[in-house]
């Protein structure tokens, strides 16, 4: 929150001595959210999950502007067409809440000298919160989806593996990527953008670095036979197998990220609020 008054206070200023309705836009946005990491070896042509925005706008000038934004969107990956013998899987709700600023390479904005398109450039600081979770078969014959971090599968905070900590659900992330805008007459403009999310966890997926040993993860998960089901799975795969303590899981050297890629409809505030000026003029 301190981070996030320091980056807005020049905003705030500003707008003490602007008109926010005429430069605000009120953003509405939707397209597919993509994950990388261990479970599709950090590729980032993957399949895109659904996601939505939305958000607010402030133009400082025809170069730059800020931009709050909030974010809700569907991460999820397997091994099926990669290492099909570990057999593991997971989807996560992701939501995020950013601040981030636009730098336009060509003036843009509602002015006739201002040019009707141009590319952009967005950086910020985003929080996300991400719950990993992964199916099992009931006896019934459903499927259940289960929390994966409750059941600390590598042993984290475990005595047997004191360098493996229990991970944060809510963290930090950096958005940063390009984009194109248009303007689309006076009131209106459309944005197609794509970014990339860069995190300081290897757990999205929860999957960063070896099998630990099952008697391990018997005491120390909330559910222990779960989790032993849950965190080694290539007996579900070929009957009887099973990983060893100290096998690769997954790559701690490499943290996982996520991206969006999405369009967005900006709205002007003055349209939506600018009867309630007039309104008061009157008055």
């Amino acid at each position: 929150m301190t981070v996030a008054i320091l980056l807005l206070s020049p905003l705030l200023a500003w707008t003490q001595r602007q008109d926010l309705l005429s430069r605000s836009e009120l953003l509405l946005g939707g397209g597919g959210m993509f994950y990388i990491g261990d479970l599709n070896n950090q590729s980032a042509l993957t399949i895109p999950r659904g996601a939505g925005s939305a958000g607010f706008r402030v133009r400082l000038d025809n170069r730059w502007a800020f931009r709050l934004q909030a974010t809700y969107g569907l991460l999820a990956s397997g091994d099926k067409d990669y290492i099909p013998l570990r057999n593991l899987h997971f989807r996560s709700d992701l939501w995020e809440a950013a601040v981030v600023a636009e730098f336009n390479f060509a003036p843009f904005g509602p002015m006739p000298t201002d040019r009707r398109w141009t590319p952009y450039l967005f950086g910020g600081l985003a929080v996300f919160h991400f719950n990993p979770q992964a199916s099992i078969a009931e006896p019934g014959g459903g499927i259940r989806w289960v929390d994966l971090q409750p059941l600390h599968t590598e042993g984290q905070g475990s005595a047997a593996y004191p360098d493996r900590r229990v991970y944060r659900l809510t963290q930090v992330s950096l958005p940063f990527g390009l984009g194109i805008k248009w303007r689309l007459g006076k009131h209106f403009s459309l944005a197609a953008e794509y970014g990339f999310r860069k995190t300081w966890t290897d757990y999205l997926d929860d999957v960063s670095t070896t099998y630990a040993d099952h008697s391990t993860l018997q005491a120390n998960a909330s559910d222990g036979p779960l989790a032993v089901q849950l965190a080694d799975r290539s007996g579900e795969v070929e009957p009887g197998y099973v990983n060893a303590p100290g096998i690769k899981r997954g790559d701690d050297s490499l943290d996982d990220w996520y991206a969006y890629l999405h369009v967005s409809l900006g709205i002007s505030l003055e349209t939506l609020f600018g009867w309630m000026r007039t309104k008061r003029c009157k008055n």
